[in-house]
């Protein structure tokens, strides 16, 4: 105790010691100082005020001076409308602060750089991620940006397909990163904005930058919610006697017996006994939940000072499953995650950062795809459960299986199954052992950059080296387990089960398995030496020399994935009025022959602010920028070089058999493909013309772009263009090489329009971007006997296949038609146009029918609005997709044989139903007729998605005291909410695997 008693009074007089220097160095002093834009000019009406003590607060006057009581170093920021807010430390040698304009300090991460926005080209787009996340939540990171980004559309940067994907420029995914961490995502469209990437970064970029934390603002922001997933739609398959009575019809057109009587289907329908006669729907509240939820939770923490700034994120989410019996009650996907950036200044020459993150990923499943077998079970196989309580009290056999089962489900059932069905998904989710999937993700980046004034004014190094690593893998316990089939009777006028077959046992063993182990490990590097300085205040100048390269190994895969390239970037611009740029990259890949493995890759761009000529100098108030600007190039890739050493012949012995007499025979050596050691690599060649422009004081931005591309030499293997004598039929031979022929072309156009106003206290912001494409097989190696076959001038995605003429009605219509080459056709079945007239209906006969938009569609839009009232803020947003055909191919509409039966049998063909079917008949064959892919089975997937309303509301005016929370908000709002389609039904449907949702959130964010 007197210990004790000892260190009570020591650590009171340690906090009395320390409480007394605090308030030493707490002494206020007046601090007075002038505010200033970057012109000199001063600012009346900012805003000085204390970080630190709300109360603490000031104005400058007409001179832009103001005096404020303040600690030594204590934290002030500075404000003022249309100039970015300006933290700092109080000083007695702080005299004049400046501020930025905010159209002058909009910095827009491009290839390995920051430029200004106004000084950009026109083939970036950017979303500040940061402001969006204050009106709308959002929990993957590329989630609408085709509402916010013209020539983006969800699927690709103007159609090219596949980018590459950047976090801090490293190569890494888009899902990885929460839009929590995120600051900006850049959307690199053009040969221009990605040429310094070299190869990889051929059919475009979207580069995600994290945030980083501002000296001498300390903030955390804390951020919850609360959210419901709701099914939009599940598939219709037919109940068990609906499912019989078409079965029948089936069996009929094949002039084969009813499998089921009238009786037996009268049972079923009745629904008096589902055990005995079972109706098995997988989507019903049996099974399913109506809703199910997420919940997360974010902290932000952010701050610093000139010496050491840093950012860091931790989060978490949990997501739940609508699954609701058996093991997947438990089913559940967890993921935590921590990020820290750090800007550290070494000295006054010297900077460094260091940027780490952490992701903790789990889900807890069951050991089946109930979803596939939602899809393919039909509804009278098996009854899933079988109760105790009818089995009859005198069966002591049975009786001895429920005494030693190891699964009597709810003290009540045993599991059901048949000889064909002695497992299945029920069975497992109730008794066969569950799954845990698990991944983990670490990255990690640090960089060194050194200001090298002097050595050379404006000159700078900057460096960067990344290594991350992902590993996943599964942890199970499968269990075996015993399911029952019932013999019923109704000796007594109740059904009763008078005997059970048993099929396999129970065996729980506490093993537990690893599989699906993977892992990926991405080691990054960039170094570069930049200059960027300003002669006589209006000749601007840059440069960049960037050797960049980054190098990929997946588990399971020999050859890594390499890029490297040296690039160069030099760039001029007269006063911000006329501009040329030329950014270059000389790459090198492996895929090709040694002495074609490098390439230069050039671009050059100009710009010309034309709003800033005399000549438009009276039309200001309308016109307040306009900039013109037009980019060419040349990109080498090898990313649609699909493999390594395709520049190089082989031969393998694992072919035919070839013998020179009977009775004996020898494994063939056969030739695969024929060397080309002028294999080269691909080029996109690429010219756009675009503008950017504020109209009306500012009000209207409009922005535009024209571009026309072609991928020229891809890489294929051809017999039309070489002699027959290069293959052989057996032994299965080819000496065909791979070679630089096909060409794709692209022309498009993108737009983004903004619009703000004021009305009184309604402040409204609607924003419309748009991207549309055509795509052309400008070349192809093909020979067709017809011409309307070939795809050489035809798009891209063009869908190829057979015209319907409806079904025929008769034998004789058969007959007089010409003849169908797949499969026996009977009445019923789907007719096809002989488009060649030969008389036969074969592939010869395929035309193009549309297109399949497979780099997204054609037509892209996305409409977004923002409205605030007082303290309220409305947030939605819509996306357009228009111009592609789907083809209706899944299971669910070809049917045939014993599948599983869905709605669309109610329209099939009958003899009484010719002259209204929408469907051909069924059968219990396999109907190749009928399931080849044509215009019968098409559908347009045009659609407007309502996908987000926001409402916030801004609770920080009811805070009495914000010395700890500073800002507090709520918000409730709700995700992929109407789909506007003639296909809405088929668009909202998922076969064979979890249904489509709609999403109702309620979050909360605060300050401290």
């Amino acid at each position: 105790m007197r210990y004790l008693r000892i260190g009570v009074i020591l650590c009171l007089l340690s906090l009395s010691f320390c409480n007394t220097l605090w308030a030493q160095s707490k002494l206020t002093y007046k601090l007075q100082a002038k505010v200033y834009d970057k012109d000199m000019h001063p600012i009346s009406g900012a805003i000085i005020q204390s970080s630190e003590r709300d109360t603490v607060r000031v104005v400058t006057d007409a001179t832009g001076s103001f005096i404020i009581n303040t600690f030594p170093n204590e934290e002030l920021n500075v404000r003022a409308d249309g100039y970015d807010t300006k933290y700092m430390a109080a000083s007695a040698t702080l005299k004049e602060i400046i501020l930025n304009a905010v159209d002058d300090t909009i910095l827009v991460p491009i290839a390995f750089r920051k430029a200004n926005k106004k000084d950009l080209f026109g083939d970036v787009s950017v979303v500040n991620v940061k402001k969006l996340l204050e009106k709308n939540y959002f929990t993957y990171s590329l989630d609408g940006m085709e509402a916010f980004v013209p020539g983006y559309n969800g699927n690709s940067n103007w159609a090219m397909g596949s980018y590459l994907t950047l976090v801090d420029n490293v190569p890494r995914d888009a899902n990885n990163v929460l839009p929590t961490e995120i600051d900006q995502i850049s959307f690199l469209k053009g040969v221009e904005a990605v040429a310094l990437y070299g190869s990889t970064a051929a059919k475009g970029v979207v580069s995600i930058t994290t945030k980083r934390g501002e000296a001498y603002n300390r903030r955390i922001d804390v951020r919850a919610n609360m959210g419901t997933f709701e099914p939009i739609e599940y598939p219709k398959y037919l109940g068990s006697a609906e499912y019989m009575k078409y079965y029948n019809q089936a069996r009929e057109n094949d002039s084969l017996p009813d499998l089921y009587d009238q009786n037996t289907i009268y049972n079923y329908a009745s629904g008096n006994n589902p055990y005995r006669y079972p109706n098995v729907d997988f989507y019903s509240s049996n099974y399913l939940k109506n809703i199910y939820n997420r919940y997360d939770a974010t902290a932000e923490i952010s701050g610093g000072n000139d010496k050491a700034k840093y950012y860091t994120n931790i989060g978490f989410y949990t997501v739940g499953s609508p699954l609701d019996f058996g093991e997947a009650k438990n089913e559940r996907t967890n993921r935590f995650n921590l990020r820290a950036n750090v800007d550290i200044k070494l000295n006054e020459f010297l900077t460094g950062t260091i940027d780490a993150s952490a992701t903790f990923y789990n889900g807890k499943g069951v050991n089946t795809d109930y979803w596939n077998s939602a899809s393919t079970v039909r509804p009278n196989r098996f009854t899933p459960l079988i109760p105790i309580s009818m089995i009859e009290p005198d069966d002591e056999s049975s009786m001895l299986y429920v005494q030693n089962s190891n699964h009597v489900i709810d003290g009540k059932y045993l599991l059901g199954g048949t000889q064909l069905d002695q497992t299945n998904p029920f069975a497992s989710i109730y008794a066969g052992g569950s799954n845990q999937y698990i991944s983990r993700q670490f990255q990690f980046n640090t960089g060194l950059n050194a200001d090298l004034r002097n050595v050379l004014r404006g000159l700078k190094f900057k460096s960067n080296i990344a290594v991350d690593y992902a590993t996943s893998y599964s942890l199970s316990y499968n269990y075996n387990y015993a399911t029952y089939e019932p013999t019923w009777n109704n000796y007594s006028g109740t059904d009763l089960i008078s005997s059970l077959t048993q099929y396999g046992n129970d065996a729980t063993s506490g093993t537990q398995n690893v599989s699906n182990s993977w892992y990926k490990q991405t080691i990054a590097f960039y170094g570069l030496f930049s200059y960027d300085r300003t002669f006589k205040e209006k000749n601007n100048v840059s440069a960049m020399l960037v050797a960049n390269g980054y190098q990929q190994s997946e588990s399971a895969i020999y050859h890594r994935v390499s890029n490297a390239n040296l690039g160069f970037h030099a760039g001029y611009n007269y006063d911000h009025k006329y501009y040329i740029d030329f950014n270059s990259a000389y790459i090198h890949s492996a895929k090709l022959p040694k002495n074609h493995r490098e390439a230069l890759s050039p671009t050059v761009s100009l710009a010309w602010r034309v709003s800033n000529e005399d000549f438009l100098k009276n039309a200001s108030d309308i016109i307040n920028d306009l900039k013109i600007t037009a980019s060419a190039g040349i990109i080498n890739t090898d990313l649609d070089i699909s493999d390594y050493y395709l520049y190089q012949g082989y031969y393998t012995v694992a072919g035919s058999w070839f013998g020179w007499k009977d009775g004996s025979g020898f494994q063939a050596t056969e030739s695969r493909r024929g060397d080309n050691p002028n294999m080269r690599f691909p080029k996109r060649k690429e010219i756009n013309i675009g503008f950017d422009g504020l109209f009306l004081n500012r009000t209207l931005e409009f922005t535009g772009n024209f571009f026309m591309n072609e991928i020229q030499g891809n890489i294929i293997q051809a017999s039309v263009l070489f002699p027959s004598y290069f293959t052989t039929g057996y032994p299965v031979s080819s000496f065909i090489p791979y070679i630089n022929y096909n060409t794709d072309k692209r022309v498009g156009v993108d737009f983004g329009l903004n619009l703000k106003e004021q009305i009184g206290k309604l402040g409204l912001n609607v924003g419309l971007n748009g991207t549309y494409y055509n795509t052309k097989a400008v070349k192809r190696a093909e020979v067709y006997a017809d011409d309307y076959q070939y795809r050489q001038g035809k798009p891209l995605d063009g869908i190829w296949s057979l015209q319907s003429l409806g079904f025929f009605n008769s034998q004789e219509d058969i007959n007089s038609s010409p003849t169908q080459t797949f499969g026996e056709v009977h009445p019923g079945d789907i007719k096809y146009k002989d488009q060649n007239g030969d008389g036969v209906i074969n592939t010869q006969d395929e035309v193009y029918l549309g297109k399949g938009g497979w780099y997204g569609s054609p037509y892209t839009f996305g409409l977004n609005l923002t409205a605030t009232w007082k303290k309220f803020t409305l947030f939605a947003y819509g996306i357009g997709r228009y111009g592609a055909y789907g083809v209706k191919n899944s299971s669910y509409f070809w049917v045939y044989g014993d599948a599983k039966y869905s709605e669309v049998v109610r329209g099939s063909w009958t003899e009484a139903t010719k002259n209204t079917a929408t469907y051909p008949r069924l059968t219990t064959n396999s109907s190749d007729n009928n399931f080849q892919t044509s215009d019968f089975w098409m559908y347009k997937t045009d659609r407007f998605d309502i996908a987000k309303v926001q409402l916030s509301y801004d609770l920080t005016g009811l805070l009495k005291r914000k010395h700890v929370i500073r800002e507090l908000s709520v918000y409730v709002s709700g995700s992929n909410l109407l789909t506007i389609s003639p296909e809405k039904d088929i668009l909202d449907l998922n076969i064979g695997s979890a249904p489509q949702t709609r999403f109702y959130n309620l979050g909360i964010k605060a300050l401290f």
